[in-house]
């Protein structure tokens, strides 16, 4: 499933224990379903929005107990057996359907805080679900993986910018857009000359730095964590990070081409995984 998407986060590596790895990939095809709903092809937001709500339908008919309705067998029939076996909350799930419908309408963000609102629902569930198969709840370490998600999200949204905006999904701020002088999300793609490009990359700049402070408040968590889990949130922390060392590296143009990871950072991840402190 992930190989026909651009997103490429890794899910379910080796390093997730084998009896919890269902349970990942059940989650993982929940989500990536929910968000093809909202996102792909060629239907108009009122179908989109329909089918969400059978698709929600069906998730309060699993969480339940209750037969779902057959219409995507694959994603429920999986996702029956992992909340019946983990007991996972219901609350993040829904969550997760809220941010999906929310893109349905490609919508603006006002400032940083409305885009934190939105990273709420879109990832932060996802941490948190993930802490709970592993049967950590605490609050430091809730914080602390919301902290993480949301920088996750947000350096996605930096590195796909030359791939959002000419969708139409504009995810940065209109403050910061303001605060460069860059008066409308649609001048993001226009201007090839110096005074154009300057205030893009001043923009790209600030927010990259924003998603790196970000992920320094999260960071803690992968360390604190024992065994498996902590060395996998070690790799995803350094893998958020070199991305936007990529975005810098490309004097911040992340506008116009999407950096991305390839094998050649698989040694500097480990190295940089291993070193944390």
């Amino acid at each position: 499933m992930s190989e026909r998407h651009y997103e490429n986060f890794p899910v379910a590596s080796l390093l997730c224990p084998a009896a919890l790895r269902p349970a990942v990939m059940a989650l993982y095809g929940f989500a990536r379903t929910a968000d093809d709903l909202a996102d792909e092809g060629q239907a108009t937001p009122q179908q989109r929005r329909a089918r969400l709500r059978t698709f929600r339908g069906d998730l309060d008919a699993v969480l339940a107990g209750r037969p779902a309705s057959g219409r995507w067998p694959q994603v429920f029939a999986a996702l029956a057996q992992a909340v019946q076996q983990h007991d996972l909350p219901g609350e993040p799930l829904h969550a997760l359907l809220d941010a999906f419908e929310q893109d349905v309408g490609n919508p603006f963000y006002a400032d940083r805080a409305q885009l934190l609102g939105y990273c709420a629902r879109s990832a932060n569930p996802v941490g948190r679900l993930l802490l709970h198969l592993y049967r950590v709840g605490d609050a430091l370490s809730l914080r602390q993986s919301d902290a993480i998600c949301s920088a996750l999200q947000l350096i996605n949204f930096w590195q796909d910018l030359s791939v959002d905006l000419p969708r139409g999904r504009t995810y940065v701020p209109l403050s910061d857009l303001h605060r460069q002088g860059i008066g409308a999300p649609g001048l993001l793609l226009h201007g090839d000359d110096a005074s154009a490009r300057a205030p893009q990359r001043a923009l790209v700049r600030e927010l990259v730095q924003w998603a790196a402070a970000l992920m320094a408040e999260g960071a803690p968590l992968a360390l604190r964590l024992p065994g498996r889990l902590g060395w996998e949130l070690r790799l995803v922390v350094q893998g958020g990070l070199r991305i936007l060392e990529k975005i810098a590296a490309m004097d911040y143009a992340s506008i116009r081409l999407r950096p991305q990871l390839g094998r050649a950072d698989a040694a500097p991840l480990l190295w940089r995984a291993l070193r944390m402190s």
